[in-house]
């Protein structure tokens, strides 16, 4: 962590092979990240749950804060889930996520609310459509009923993420970024704040819960985090981060 922050944390990424489409190994994951300058990872599978033991493993191993949680992909959003490990009959439904989670004193962040939309400029040249959809998410009960809704989200275009902000603001939601990593290279492009500094699971579901967070602009991430994706997809880093890889070693690369 740096002096300017209390930790950044990247809420959504996903690994092989619990993630079926990631290109990246619990590892390879928490090297880049590690490399990134973040200060914590969190595990958030398609609808697959870590045991706290291997995630505990995964801590001591690499001597770094990694955290457990899941993407739901329910009937009206992708829901990202801290707290709660076990698949329910119901748990296409939204709703009913939410509640079970909360019985079981987790909490919900809506991933990449843009999703499921017609946002492109391309079939949208006046904003009309834009509106329309804006307009009725802010509808939706569904959006003021987690804890945060992910507004900087890595695979999102500027369009795209700046629907989930104005979706937020109109609501008086809080923010949250995440990447969405499904490869090395999309590691370090989006991330969250924390006011405090969070050593484990439950303490990252009160922070949640508090609302001691936000997401970081594009800007902040350029200026906290390192390297720049272009970097990232050099040869030069390929190979110092195969070469870390291979040794076992996990500390951060130099410029």
């Amino acid at each position: 962590m740096t002096d300017e922050i209390d930790m950044i944390i990247d809420l959504h990424t996903h690994t092989y092979p619990l993630s079926y489409d990631s290109d990246l190994s619990p590892d390879a994951l928490i090297i880049a990240a590690k490399s990134a300058g973040l200060d914590g990872i969190c595990l958030t599978e398609h609808d697959a749950f870590w045991s706290e033991a291997e995630i505990e493993e995964l801590r001591v191993k690499h001597q770094f804060p990694v955290f457990a949680g899941a993407e739901l992909n329910t009937e009206e959003e992708h829901l990202i889930v801290f707290g709660f490990k076990q698949w329910l009959i119901g748990m296409s439904g939204a709703e009913f996520v939410i509640e079970k989670v909360r019985e079981f004193k987790g909490t919900v962040v809506i991933a990449h609310p843009f999703r499921r939309k017609i946002l492109h400029g391309y079939d949208d040249p006046s904003g009309e459509r834009f509106k329309q959809e804006l307009d009725k998410a802010c509808k939706n009960p569904l959006f003021s009923k987690v804890a945060a809704l992910e507004t900087q989200n890595a695979h999102g275009n500027e369009r795209e993420n700046s629907f989930s902000a104005e979706l937020a603001r109109r609501l008086n939601q809080r923010t949250t970024g995440g990447t969405d990593a499904h490869e090395a290279a999309d590691v370090g492009h989006a991330a969250t704040y924390f006011e405090r500094e969070i050593k484990s699971l439950e303490e990252l579901i009160i922070e949640l819960k508090a609302g001691r967070f936000r997401a970081l602009s594009t800007q902040e991430i350029t200026q906290k985090l390192k390297p720049s994706k272009a970097k990232r997809k050099s040869e030069e880093w390929k190979e110092k981060f195969e070469k870390m890889r291979q040794s076992g070693l996990y500390t951060e690369f130099g410029d």
